[in-house]
């Protein structure tokens, strides 16, 4: 099982000097098993050129181009891509698309409604594309194909789902976004206002809270790759827990009492430079023990049982693609 990064930022693309190496693009993960249609999680900026790359293969020039999209959710740096997917509108494709189950509007209508006018010049039903839409339950388990997917909620407003690929022996488990699962609880609000240091959480909140998180663990649990929302740093975090995004090393805590052996850091903040970076997957590095550690860049690729290095490095830990190699 093959997993490559198209867009691992967070909150809005950032094209720039300083985001060379690890890419400016938004949220989008390619996981391609063997013998199966590939299955995307996400589909921020970084699906664009991923489309461009589908609709070049045999299968979709032929009309019998076939994906699978899970969603994480629908804040608009997780599908603001969509409509720029060239096999969208390929005739004969067929594209599934996965999200959880939301009470106030069908699936559907989310993704019609960014392309509506006067937000968008072409209308979703333009495309040529046979697009199917399947809404979730929190905890369901499904198949595609020969992969069999789980997915749990996460701590993130209007909700965010995690899920879990496994694959001839192998598992991927997707993380973003959430916060972590101590402080504060989503329901489906946005929270305006951080709460103060120090404040109590209601015991049923820090029962829904430790549900959550045992959850995601179980979820993550024996994984070869954790892909992990790091928008923050601590100190950012301390500022902004009411954004719904988690540090490095939270990541790093759920990965370790899960037995994962490799932690991507991904949803990268806008403003993190690439030297920043470097030296954020450096610390937590210092720290993870067993556990691999690589910071997810565009145009990573990764064969799941290998380690991979640092983007435009040639002596990194086997199985590394640099941005320049």
């Amino acid at each position: 099982m093959t997993v490559r990064f198209w867009g691992v930022r967070g909150s809005i693309p950032v094209p720039g000097a300083q985001t060379v190496r690890y890419g400016g693009n938004t949220s989008c993960v390619e996981v391609r098993p063997d013998g199966c249609a590939p299955i995307i999680l996400d589909a921020g900026t970084g699906i664009r050129k991923l489309g461009k790359d589908l609709s070049n293969a045999e299968e979709f020039l032929t009309g019998r181009g076939k994906v699978h999209l899970l969603i994480s959710h629908t804040h608009w740096d997780h599908i603001q891509g969509l409509p720029f997917f060239s096999p969208l509108y390929q005739k004969g494709t067929r594209l599934y698309v996965y999200a959880r189950q939301r009470d106030d509007t069908h699936l559907r209508a989310v993704f019609q409604s960014q392309t509506e006018d006067p937000y968008f010049p072409v209308p979703f039903d333009a495309g040529q594309a046979d697009v199917s839409f399947r809404e979730l339950l929190e905890g369901a388990r499904f198949e595609i194909g020969p992969v069999k997917i789980s997915c749990t909620r996460l701590n993130h407003p209007w909700i965010a789902m995690a899920y879990r690929l496994e694959h001839q022996g192998h598992i991927m488990v997707y993380v973003t976004d959430t916060a972590p699962f101590r402080d504060i609880l989503f329901e489906n609000e946005y929270i305006n206002a951080p709460p103060q240091p120090g404040e109590q959480l209601r015991p049923d909140a820090v029962a829904k809270l430790k549900t959550m998180r045992d959850a995601l663990v179980r979820l993550c649990e024996g994984a070869d790759l954790v892909i992990y929302d790091t928008h923050f740093t601590p100190e950012e975090y301390a500022e902004r827990p009411h954004y719904g995004h988690s540090t490095p090393w939270d990541a790093l805590e759920i990965a370790r009492e899960a037995g994962a052996q490799q932690l991507a850091l991904y949803h990268h903040a806008p403003e993190r430079t690439d030297d920043q970076l470097d030296q954020i997957a450096r610390e937590v590095a210092r720290e993870a023990g067993s556990i691999s550690i690589v910071a997810a860049y565009e145009g990573m690729s990764l064969e799941l049982g290998r380690r991979a290095g640092v983007p435009g490095s040639r002596t990194g830990p086997i199985g590394g693609k640099g941005a320049g190699g």
